[in-house]
Parts: structure tokens; sequence; C-alpha cells
């Protein structure tokens, strides 16, 4: 049997090893100081020094101050080497026993992998090329109690790398890339609508009826009122709310919650866009989504390229668009347009699919199962998926052509819904006929069916001007754009099980 101490047990002894030494350090009284100011970071210097060579640099520049984590040291007698990294990026220490001091040389050679410091020096460029700090000055600001992993990958770490997300965007620069792109991407749809002068608005995000979504939500209790409310599941019928109110072009980033299942593609909590605006239909809104995505993609292309790896999408060709109907028929190619009109037929088609649906359901929820069932997860290339059924559709537009239908469509881009989006009802009559269907659905046992929301009604009584309204997923968004497969590698702090207590 091997005495070789277990992880845990190195780790424990690693861990009181540095709070020995941080003992020491309040005997000093200088303990965890806040006087120190980084002048400089890293990639701002790697950027502009690019192309200097050692003697450039040592002749002209001055000193600079950087703050960060060393992630690396190597001690060689009177002279060593560290990388320190801060928010930017990375940049080495040159550490010089003659230049630095025999006192704080001693005290560098004592400082551990994780420590956070502050450095003082000029620029040089070692004789193996790498631009360099020389340190005068060089000071421990926090001392770390905990070893960084000297590995952070494989499945057995993937859940770790969740949990304790501080420690996966120390050790992983792709990480810390993705969210730097996530940042980007919020940044830029801001500006993209702004620019289109829509305002960007809050709404409410505890709801005493969820609306907006077919979605089973989060209930919680409101002591004061002593009344139940929910997290919202969506802020559409708001938004629509200020639309009637004359804010003609609005849109809203922020979170939206659903109590629903985990998995590689949800979380039940995410952010979503979601806009609106007067005058407009679902065509317009498709040529602002497919504008929208195509300058996201080439914003982290151009500015993130390290975010991305070869999963990313490009998204530099025309989105098809596509009616429901014919989507089924290109992908199950023993159906012909005849059996999409007769509900038997329909109904046999979804469930040797492995549709279970209820007696229930009429022939426009079973083709949008049979479409989820055996088309979506092969729309590889950007296409636009139109004319749902009004069946599935309470809060959309009926074609003025076929009223079975809605002017309503769902993005779907490398077998994903990224989007959805319609023209909205605007009928406050046919509004309440439908959200009366969607309660008695409800009622048969329902849970994702919506409210009946008898303010929004009043709201459309008072006139709601012809408009179009989407929303899109914005994790879904970055997934597609970083290559990332799972929606948790796009958030910062996912929803996990909770550890059980050993």
């Amino acid at each position: 049997m091997s005495d070789a101490p277990s992880g845990a047990e190195e780790t424990h002894r690693l861990v009181a090893q540095r709070k020995e030494k941080l003992a020491g350090w309040r005997e000093t009284g200088h303990a965890f100081p806040n006087d120190f100011r980084p002048t400089a970071r890293a990639d701002e210097l790697q950027r502009r020094h690019a192309d200097d060579d050692a003697e450039v640099l040592e002749a002209g520049s001055a000193e600079v101050s950087l703050a960060g984590r060393m992630l690396a040291k190597r001690v060689m007698g009177k002279l060593s080497f560290a990388t320190l990294q801060d928010a930017s990026g990375q940049i080495q220490l040159f550490v010089q026993r003659d230049l630095l001091g025999e006192d704080a040389y001693k005290a560098f050679k004592q400082l551990d992998l994780g420590d956070i410091i502050g450095v003082r020096g000029t620029l040089t460029r070692t004789k193996k090329g790498e631009l360099s700090v020389k340190a005068v000055e060089l000071r421990l600001l926090t001392k770390s109690l905990r070893p960084l992993p000297e590995k952070w990958h494989g499945l057995s770490d993937t859940e770790a790398r969740y949990r304790q997300r501080y420690v996966d965007l120390i050790i992983n620069p792709q990480t810390r890339a993705v969210f730097a792109a996530r940042s980007a991407i919020l940044r830029t749809v801001r500006g993209f609508f702004e620019a289109r002068g829509f305002m960007e608005v809050e709404t409410p995000m505890l709801q005493a009826i969820p609306g907006g979504a077919a979605a089973k939500p989060f209930v919680t209790h409101y002591n004061a009122l002593d009344h139940d409310f929910y997290l919202r599941v969506a802020p559409e019928l708001y938004l629509k709310r200020l639309v009637v109110g004359g804010l003609e072009r609005v849109f809203e980033l922020n979170r939206n919650f659903r109590n629903e299942g985990l998995s590689t593609r949800h979380n039940p909590e995410f952010t979503m866009l979601e806009f609106y605006q007067a005058y407009a239909d679902y065509q317009v809104l498709m040529d602002d989504i497919e504008a929208l995505l195509r300058e996201l993609s080439r914003v982290v292309a151009e500015q993130h390229p390290e975010a991305r790896n070869a999963e990313a999408v490009e998204l530099d060709k025309p989105f098809e668009r596509l009616p429901m109907k014919d989507a089924v028929l290109r992908y199950n190619d023993r159906l012909e347009a005849a059996d999409l009109e007769d509900a038997a037929r329909l109904r046999s088609a979804a469930e040797a699919a492995g549709v279970r649906g209820e007696d229930s359901w009429g022939p426009g929820k079973w083709l949008t199962e049979l479409f989820e069932a055996t088309v979506e997860h092969q729309l590889i290339e950007p296409t636009f998926v139109t004319d749902y059924p009004a069946e599935v559709s309470p809060l959309a537009r009926r074609r003025d052509d076929d009223p079975s239908v809605t002017e309503r469509f769902e993005l779907f881009i490398a077998g994903r819904e990224v989007a959805n989006g319609f023209s909205e009802l605007n009928d406050a009559e046919d509004q309440a006929e439908r959200f009366r269907a969607q309660a008695a659905a409800k009622d048969a046992g329902d849970d994702e069916a919506m409210y009946y929301d008898a303010d929004y009604i009043a709201a459309l009584e008072y006139g709601l001007p012809p408009t179009g309204g989407a929303g899109i997923g914005i994790d879904r968004v970055v997934m597609m754009l970083t290559g990332a497969s799972a929606i948790r590698d796009v958030l910062l702090f996912p929803q996990l099980r909770p550890q059980k207590s050993s």
C-alpha cells in the first residue's frame, strides 16, 4: 500500500504552510496593504512595446507599476523570474537580488504561486526575447492560502470549474476570453438598438401574473401583501404595455426565470433580449435580427478571436426563411402536403416520431411537436421558420390570408432555437379569447399554459399600434459565437445541484 498522501491531505499540508507564512507576515504589521497603485496593465505593455528591443527599452523606458497574481516562479541564485497575471494578461518579471535588495529578494523567494503582488520597475527584454519588468520593488499584497491546481481539465474537474469559477478564471485563459466576448456582445446589442432609436427599459422581475411565454414559473410569497408572486418568465406583456403608452421602440436586456430542467442548453435563470417596434411586422424583425447577429459575429471574430473554438458559427451567408409546413415536408420525405392538412394522419406521423401527446391537442399542436421532434436539430444553417400555428402562438397576429397560422418566426442556427418573434396580436377581443383557451388548458393540467391577464386586455383596449416584437436568448448567442457546447460554459455562475454534505 502506498504511503503517499492523498490529494486532500497534501492540500491541507500546503494550506497549513501558507497560514504559517501569513502569521509571520502579520507580525511585521504590514499584512494586506492597500496603498499600492498599478500604473500599467500587462496587455498594454505587450502591445506598446512589441517591436522594441532591449536597447530601446532600457534607454527610454520609464518606471511602471503592475499588480496581479503570481502564476509561475523560477529561482536561480541571485536572479529569478516570475509570471504576473492581471485582468488583461501576463508579463514576465525579472527579479535580481542586487537590484531589489537582499531582504526584499529573500521575501520574494518565500512567495507562493497564487499570491497577489505589486511590482515596480523598468522594462527590458531577456536574451530569449521576452518582454519583462526589471523589478526595483516587489511587495506581497494578498497571501493566497490555497494552492492553485496544477491541472484543471478532464471530466473529473468539469463540475468543479463551474462551482469554483473563480479558480477557473485564474487558471484558464479561454474562460476569461469567453466572458470578455460575452461582455462585448452585450455592449454591441445595446449600441445596435440605441442607434436605431430604441429606449432601454426595465420591467418587473416579480409579477402577480406570469405572462409572455408558455413556461412554468417559480413561485414566491410576498409577506407584506400576503400574496403569491412569480419570478417572471418573460417581460413581453409589460413591454407591450409601454408601446400602448407611446414608447414606440423599447428593448430590455435582462434575466428571465423558468422552473424547468437543467441541461446543456437550459439554465433556469437566463438572459434575454426582447425588443418591440410600433408600425413594424415580423418581416422587419427578421431583417433586424439578421443584421444584429451578423454584427455580433463580426465583433467576436475581430475583437475576441481567442474566445472562439472550431465549433464557433460564422454568420456571413443570408438566412433562409422557411414556413413550418415546408420544413416538416423537407425533413420527412414520407409525408406529403395533404398529410399535414389531415388531423389523424398528422397525429399518426407525430406519434411515429416519438411524440406523446394529449387527445385535446389540435392539428397545430401536433404539427409543432412533429417539427420539434424531426426538424429542429437538422437546421444547421441560419433558418427563420415562419407561419407557426395559431394554436401554439397565443400572442401572435394571425395571417390575413390564412387565419390558422400566425405572422410568427423562430430562428434556428446549428440546431438550436436562438430567437422567437412575431407581429403582435393587438385585437383585444381575439387576445381575450386566446387567454381563455390558455386558462382552460392550465385548469386541465398544463403547467406551462398562460394565465388570463385582465390588465393586459385592458391595455389592448386602449389600443396597441401595429407592432412587431421578438426575443433572443443571449446565452445561446454567446454559445453559438464562441463554439461552447454547454450553456454552463457561458454563464459565470450556472445553476448546479446542491452538493451533498459529507
